[in-house]
């Protein structure tokens, strides 16, 4: 288990449970599936702390899109 999740500072820090379970869902998907690059130093790290780690560490952050605001479609 990743120490990070087992207290609420990192849930505070993304808005909740359900964003930051929604945030490293997208984020892993983007390494695994799509390729991106980590933003940390792998270091033996598995893919789940990498993502919680970039989230800790701010490189990461949610950005929640109104699907009604035509200005946020760029």
């Amino acid at each position: 288990m990743i120490e990070a999740l087992r207290n609420d500072e990192i849930v505070n820090k993304i808005g909740g449970r359900f964003k930051l379970c929604a945030l490293i869902q997208h984020r892993l998907r983007e390494i695994t599936i799509d390729g991106a690059r980590p933003l940390v130093e792998r270091a033996g790290r598995t893919d789940l702390e990498i993502v919680v780690e970039e989230i800790m560490q701010d490189k990461i952050e949610v950005r929640w899109v109104d699907a009604t605001d035509e200005t946020a479609k760029e």
